[in-house]
């Protein structure tokens, strides 16, 4: 039976192919170390489940809620942002709350994509900056950068070689998967390039406040008059260690924040009454929630790094984010990475996500999940170490380690 149109238009999903040989694996008794999907493995702070379990008692809160976010939790977004980035925005024009920023991206593809429309977007990237728009209809430009000078140059051939004229620029810094970060002189520039071509401007700040040198990522709203053209989606999975409560936002210029208002209004009421309560609470608090889950995080990199160079394979230390973006071995650096990622669950017990599932500028990289903790992390470099020491690039060399046992 043939697939229907939005489907034909999506590639097979590269992790899926890792997700069945590392349940493969597990069924036959191994111990995998997951490092693959960004899953955050900390537990959400007591004081927000309390708050959770205090508003859920109330059957009132057991209604359909508001699709674009209770008053209260817009105004805890602004407030968040007055503090952290010196950003003034208007709770009631300029945010609306998501279910988690990936459906905020979709649905603002939805509401801005014409058929044909244009956008550029760096590769590697999170599939959804490519795919939402890919499934609006829209056509995407990929551009193989990084946030430095480099970028408007790019940007400069992707404008002069986009028929039609290019809609938006995507940007994720701190970047999943690469961890890269931005500077505000960055985008000072970027703004200034996308004003003078009239593009729209959709920054992903997932990993604003996982950083571990010192300085905090900016936000591209920072920037005078950005707001002209530019909305920014943060996310309270990774900040809080909520992944599975589904809240984030979409803040900035209020036209596109009424367009994607809007098209949810169609398509959700909102996340449960209780869990915007409680999600309120977590960005009024006083910030200790936030360095705990930091400070975490900047323990397992250190560790991962350590472990891992001794293990021969240097992995670079990220800046920013709960993810390292590791080059292939020399030995396998013409598989590719998912063949790569295979071995690795096969003969190490170690799952990582394949690069050419961001990209295909990915293909040379894995991506590396600091979501355990740093005892498996270490765990993790010793079965690499036995893998790296006896293995070629012929699989059928390498004893898996569960038969070992």
């Amino acid at each position: 039976m043939e697939e229907f149109h939005k489907v034909r238009r999506l590639p097979p999903y590269v992790f899926e192919q890792v997700n069945r040989l590392k349940a493969s694996a597990r069924s036959r008794g191994a111990d995998i170390v997951d490092l693959g999907m960004g899953n955050p493995d900390l537990p959400t702070p007591k004081a927000i489940v309390d708050k959770l379990c205090e508003v859920v008692r109330d059957p009132r809160t057991h209604r359909y809620s508001s699709s674009r976010g209770i008053p209260g939790l817009r105004r805890a977004q602004a407030a968040y942002y007055a503090r952290r980035f010196g950003v003034k925005l208007n709770p009631e024009t300029q945010i609306v709350a998501t279910l988690g920023s990936k459906e905020g991206f979709a649905n603002m593809a939805q509401a801005i994509t014409a058929p044909g429309d244009v956008v550029l977007c760096p590769n590697p990237t999170y599939p959804i900056h490519a795919f939402g728009f890919i499934m609006s209809g829209g056509v995407i430009r990929s551009l193989q950068v990084t946030p430095d000078d480099s970028f408007i140059p790019a940007l400069e051939r992707g404008v002069r070689h986009s028929i039609p004229k290019p809609l938006a620029l995507i940007l994720n810094y701190p970047s999943n998967p690469t961890a890269h970060v931005a500077s505000l002189d960055f985008y000072k520039d970027v703004v200034a390039f996308a004003k003078k071509n009239d593009i729209i401007i959709l920054s992903d700040l997932a990993y604003a406040e996982i950083y571990f040198d010192g300085n905090p990522p900016p936000s591209v709203l920072q920037v005078p008059g950005a707001i002209d053209i530019a909305v920014e989606f943060t996310s309270m999975s990774k900040t809080f260690s909520m992944p599975g409560w589904r809240m984030g936002f979409a803040v900035g210029n209020e036209r596109l924040i009424a367009a994607l208002t809007r098209v949810k209004s169609y398509l959700d009421y909102g996340a449960f009454t209780p869990i915007q309560v409680a999600a309120s609470a977590a960005l009024n608090g006083d910030g200790s929630d936030i360095e705990e889950v930091r400070d975490v995080y900047h323990r397992r990199r250190d560790v991962m790094v350590e472990s891992f160079a001794r293990a021969g394979w240097d992995v670079p230390a990220p800046q920013s984010t709960m993810f390292a973006w590791a080059p292939l071995p020399e030995p396998f650096r013409d598989l590719g990475s998912l063949e790569f990622s295979k071995l690795l669950i096969e003969h190490a017990e170690v799952a990582v996500a394949p690069g050419i599932g961001f990209g295909e500028y990915g293909d040379g990289y894995v991506r590396l999940a600091l979501v355990e903790n740093e005892h498996r992390i270490r765990q993790a470099a010793r079965n690499i170490k036995r893998f790296l020491a006896s293995s070629t690039k012929q699989p059928n060399n390498v004893v898996p380690l569960v038969a070992r046992r």
